[in-house]
């Protein structure tokens, strides 16, 4: 074989090599786009609940002092994420916004009263559980009220558990069509070197000296689709933060982490097995068959 046809080979190697390498990566690109989103639907759950407040509305007996250590005490609460005290003047100012300067034309006196704004840790953010809680601060003297949206908590619990459900479908979905396509990706990459296999076979070589060099092969070219698509992953989200500041808050450090560590090990895995299967089939496969594969 003279130098030009080397070379030939060896940039169709190249090209077929480099082809195989963006294909998985695409894939596992997409497979990790999904694990994020996964890992980070509890965090996006806990994000919508504890972002909805409950006013409980204090009486008109209530002193500042009162409504402050109120608060405090609020806040201490294992059900409790956060609480925020609105004094009554900050009350009344929200309302002149809101209607108007004149508002308070019509009353007596001011009838805004002072108040204190809970959001409920994720866990506490049941219908059940807020009745409870809402049971117990009405017993304190300092409670007049407590105004919440039932509708609106049933309706988020509803759906995301809904969103959940569809998510999970949809993630097992993708893990079946990402084995799919790596399967045939690397089944394609040996079906090109089959001859390479029988003229193995015919000086000798035993099947565990063939697969060596097609399993080391595939687990560089997992490693490295896997490098590339968790690159591809953090430009996106790199980008998207820029969009949505909120975002990395969300995802956070360690799922991204975990996700990278993840497809790195997705991908050395899916072509290492995809590779030891194919070898094997090739190795046992017919001479006529190989040639009308």
């Amino acid at each position: 074989m003279d130098r030009k046809e080397k070379n030939t080979l060896r940039r169709r190697f190249w090209r077929s090599y480099i082809s195989s390498v963006i294909s998985i990566a695409l894939v596992l690109f997409i497979a990790g786009l999904f694990a994020i989103l996964l890992l980070s639907a509890r965090k996006v759950s806990a994000y919508f609940k504890e972002n909805v407040k409950l006013s409980v509305m204090l009486t008109d007996k209530a002193t500042p002092s009162q409504a402050e250590q109120f608060a405090q005490n609020l806040a201490q609460m294992p059900q409790v994420a956060a609480s925020e005290l609105i004094t009554q003047e900050r009350g009344t100012q929200e309302m002149k916004d809101f209607l108007g300067e004149d508002f308070l034309d019509i009353f007596e006196s001011n009838p805004i009263p002072a108040s204190v704004d809970l959001q409920l840790k994720n866990e506490y953010f049941q219908p059940d559980s807020i009745a409870r809680l809402k049971e117990i601060l009405c017993e304190d003297p300092l409670v007049d009220d407590i105004k919440y949206e039932e509708g609106l908590i049933s309706a988020i619990n509803r759906n995301l558990r809904r969103v959940g459900i569809v998510f999970a479908f949809f993630v097992g979905l993708l893990a079946i069509i990402s084995i799919v396509l790596v399967n045939n990706t690397v089944r394609l990459n040996i079906f090109s070197r089959r001859f390479s296999i029988r003229t193995m076979q015919l000086v000798g070589a035993t099947r565990s000296f063939i697969q060596r060099p097609f399993l080391g092969n595939a687990v560089l070219q997992g490693a490295l689709s896997a490098l590339l698509a968790i690159g591809g992953l953090y430009a996106f989200v790199v980008v998207a933060k820029r969009q949505i500041p909120q975002l990395w808050s969300i995802i956070g450090t360690e799922s991204f982490l975990y996700c990278g560590l993840g497809l790195l090990l997705l991908g050395i895995l899916l072509c290492y097995f995809c590779t030891l299967v194919t070898v094997r089939r090739m190795t046992s496969m017919s001479v006529d068959r190989m040639y009308n594969y």
